[in-house]
């Protein structure tokens, strides 16, 4: 189940990351613009595997879902909203004048690549890598995070 949770995590990290530097980028943007495009992606995401993984049962298994397999889909797909707690609250902060919110959206987008860098490192270690594997995990998957940003960069919003 862990698993699963963490998977969900690290594609609403990913998607995120578009998402915030789309609105870093874009010259002047808006608090309440960016925490409704933050807050709408992750329950758009959400609301997307939900109806995905419901769907799949009858279709797989010639029947509805249980309600154990509902619990279960609401409670491994949950990290797909949480994953914009944290970017909505540096909006938040900036909203009240402790940065500027190009600034706040900037840390956002670091915060979600040192996310991905520390389950990199924990994975690293999980598996018995050793420190220097799991460094070289973190830094992997922070090329992955780098590379949406990059992505997103060059394709311009």
């Amino acid at each position: 189940m862990l698993r699963e949770r963490l998977k969900e995590r690290i594609y609403a990290s990913l998607t995120l990351l578009a998402v915030l530097v789309g609105f870093a980028q874009s010259g002047h943007p808006a608090h309440v613009a960016a925490a409704v495009s933050v807050a709408v992606t992750a329950l758009g995401l959400w609301l997307a595997t939900l109806v995905a993984d419901l769907q799949a049962v009858p279709v797989a298994h010639g029947r509805w879902p249980n309600r154990h397999e509902i619990r279960h889909t609401l409670f491994t797909t949950s990290p797909l909203l949480t994953s914009a707690v944290s970017p909505l609250l540096l909006i938040g902060l900036s909203a009240l004048g402790a940065a500027e919110l190009t600034t706040a959206l900037w840390i956002s987008v670091g915060t979600e690549v040192a996310a991905l860098a520390a389950w990199g490192f924990a994975g690293g270690r999980r598996v018995g890598a050793g420190p220097l594997g799991a460094l070289v995990a973190a830094a992997l998957n922070s090329v992955i995070g780098i590379g949406v940003v990059a992505v997103k960069l060059l394709a311009g919003h």
